[in-house]
């Protein structure tokens, strides 16, 4: 079983999990570059290469500008 880290529903195969990514409402990137947050499937047009859909702004890369909002820590002092 695979299961979504946004919305918590489960999928039979890995594929059928990275389809439901890019439509899922609760899966949401954050660009930490210009702050804005997308839907990752406004970020890419083949699935394989990222960039903030904002035209000001040059953030691209998952993990490397863009990251999924869940992997966003605060960090207090």
């Amino acid at each position: 079983m695979h299961t979504c880290r946004n919305c918590n529903q489960s999928f039979q195969t890995e594929l059928a999990l990275e389809l439901h990514r890019d439509t899922c409402k609760n899966g949401e990137l954050f660009c930490q570059l210009c702050g804005d947050r997308f839907r990752e499937r406004d970020a890419t047009q083949d699935g394989w290469h990222y960039d903030c859909p904002n035209e000001d702004c040059e953030g691209e890369g998952l993990k490397e500008d863009l990251y999924h909002v869940d992997d966003v820590r605060t960090a207090t002092h």
